[in-house]
C-alpha cells in the first residue's frame, strides 16, 4: 500500500482564485480641477455673483464633490432634491447632512449662510425709508431727479408697512412723453412680492401738473391693480420746486385723481 496515494499530485491541486485587484481611491473632485475660466469663483469675481446658477453658489459653499461629482454638480443634485431655494432653506441640519457629498459640517455651512441673508433681509427692511406721504416720496427722489432728461418712469415696490423694498425704472420716453404699459409696471411688483406700489415720473419742463395722459395711464394702472391685488398708492409727479415756498412735485391721490373712470 502506498501511503501517499490518496495525497493529490501538483496538477490535482485546484488553483487559486485570482486576486482582488486593490481598490483604487478616487479623490473628490474639486473646482480647481475647472479650467480657470469655468470656475465659479472666479467668474463671480470678474462679472458679480448674479451671474452664477444657484448650482454654482451652492458649489462655492461646498467646495468640494464626491467621486464621479464635482462641487456644482454636488449642489445641483441638493437643489433639485429639496425642489426650491425656500425648501433647501427650511432644511433641518439632520436632512442636509445626509445628503451625498454634504455632511454635518457643510450642511452647518449652508444653514450659516441662509441665516446671513434672512438675516440681511431684516436689516434691509427695518432701515429701509417709510414712503406713506407724497413729501417723503419725492424727496427720496428729488435729487435723482435733476439728472433725468426725459421723462422716466420709476415704480416703488413697498412692503406692508410702506417701506421701501426696491425701486425699478419701467420705462424712459421722449423730452415731453412717457409711454408705459401696465405690465412693465407690475411685473417687477409681482417678482418682488410687494404689498403696493408708488409710481413717480418727471416732467423735463419742471411744471409737476399732471396732464390728461399722466391721468389716464394712472387709471389704467389703477385698474391692472385692483385685478392683481396689488394696491397703487399714489402717482408723484416730480418737477421744480419754484419760489414762494411752491412745492416741486404733485401727487394725483391729492389731486383726487386716484380712483378707477
Amino acid at each position: 500500500m502506498n501511503p501517499f496515494q490518496d495525497i493529490p499530485g501538483p496538477s490535482t491541486f485546484p488553483a487559486p482564485a485570482p486576486a482582488a485587484p486593490a481598490p483604487v481611491e478616487i479623490p473628490a473632485v474639486g473646482l480647481r480641477e475647472l479650467p480657470p475660466s469655468e470656475r465659479p469663483r472666479e467668474r463671480l469675481i470678474r462679472h458679480g455673483p448674479e451671474g452664477l446658477r444657484i448650482a454654482e453658489l451652492l458649489g462655492l459653499l461646498l467646495r468640494t464633490g464626491i467621486p464621479g461629482a464635482d462641487a456644482v454638480a454636488v449642489g445641483d443634485a441638493l437643489h433639485c432634491h429639496f425642489g426650491s431655494l425656500a425648501t433647501l432653506n427650511r432644511a433641518s441640519h439632520a436632512e442636509l447632512a445626509r445628503r451625498p457629498g454634504v455632511g454635518p459640517g457643510k450642511a452647518a455651512l449652508l444653514m450659516a449662510a441662509f441665516e446671513l441673508g434672512r438675516r440681511v433681509s431684516r436689516e434691509a427692511l427695518d432701515s429701509a425709508p417709510v414712503l406713506d406721504t407724497p413729501a417723503r416720496i419725492a424727496a427720496l427722489l428729488a435729487d435723482t431727479a435733476v439728472g433725468w432728461k426725459a421723462e422716466r418712469m420709476v415704480v416703488l415696490l413697498l412692503n406692508t408697512r410702506c417701506r421701501l423694498i426696491r425701486m425699478e425704472t419701467v420705462t424712459e420716453g421722449l423730452i415731453d412723453q412717457v409711454l408705459v404699459h401696465p405690465r412693465e409696471i407690475f411685473r417687477p411688483a409681482i417678482a418682488a412680492g410687494a404689498h403696493s406700489i408708488v409710481l413717480v415720473h418727471n416732467h423735463p419742463s419742471g411744471d409737476p401738473s399732471p396732464s390728461e395722459a399722466d391721468i389716464r395711464i394712472t387709471r389704467e394702472i389703477l385698474r391692472a391693480g385692483l385685478l392683481l391685488r396689488i394696491e397703487v398708492l399714489d402717482h408723484v409727479i416730480l418737477g421744480r420746486p419754484s419760489g414762494g415756498g411752491i412745492k416741486g412735485y404733485s401727487s394725483l391721490r391729492e389731486l383726487g385723481h386716484l380712483r378707477p373712470a
